[in-house]
């Protein structure tokens, strides 16, 4: 099998796509796995994971494009990890969420994480997250950003709102970053200059995570 990592973004958000496509793009190196981003088709996904109906919706067809694409390892392209757990049912390759990848990265850098959010909505989600990982209580605060995909994938007008956040997280004693939402990618330096503090980027952290779990599983070459 060819040593393909599969992003699957479970929106339809063609430019929340491309942000994820550009922050792993780094990651495309000489002997590595190679990353390969795509999206749910418009009538298979929401334009953006809202609500709890539109969590679950998704898992059914994650789980068909699994089936269908064969890869050495799949990655959740959604920083609240829908379907992750029926994903893993259907393949015997890594699936991974970008959300507890970006939280396991947070953990290697300080002891607190603050959570910048995509909407109000996501917080349950990524709360249950959390508890099922047993660091819960690792999070120093959770602020959500409550602006519609479109804007916050666009190059300029979250800024303000996620420098914002990014401040507040840092008062409330968040020692790291966790930028809560993919279509955030593009965002890293505001959020990193407004909080002075190191910042994941969730498809980053899972595109690290994922290569990490492909070598790993290499067969170590015979020797005569």
């Amino acid at each position: 099998m060819s040593e393909r990592i599969l992003v699957i973004n479970p929106n339809t958000s063609h430019a929340c796509t491309a942000g994820i496509a550009e922050a792993v793009s780094s990651f495309n190196a000489p002997g590595m796995p190679r990353l390969e981003v795509m999206q749910l088709a418009d009538d298979e996904g929401p334009p953006a994971i809202v609500t709890w109906r539109d969590w679950f919706a998704v898992a059914e067809p994650l789980c068909r494009t699994i089936e269908r694409e064969a890869a050495a390892a799949y990655i959740i392209g959604c920083v609240s990890d829908p379907g992750l757990e029926a994903a893993r049912t259907v393949t015997d390759r890594p699936v991974l969420g970008m959300f507890r990848c970006a939280v396991a990265a947070a953990l290697t850098r300080a002891e607190r994480f603050g959570v910048v959010g995509f909407t109000w909505r996501s917080e349950q989600r990524q709360r249950r997250a959390l508890q099922s990982m047993g660091v819960e209580g690792r999070m120093a605060g959770w602020v959500p950003l409550d602006l519609p995909m479109e804007v916050l994938t666009d190059p300029v007008a979250p800024q303000a709102r996620i420098a914002e956040a990014c401040r507040r997280l840092a008062a409330d004693g968040a020692e790291v970053i966790i930028l809560g939402c993919a279509g955030m990618a593009r965002h890293v330096a505001v959020a990193a200059e407004a909080s002075g503090l190191p910042v994941i980027e969730p498809c980053q952290a899972a595109a690290a995570a994922a290569q990490l779990a492909v070598i790993g599983a290499r067969q170590p070459a015979l020797t005569a």
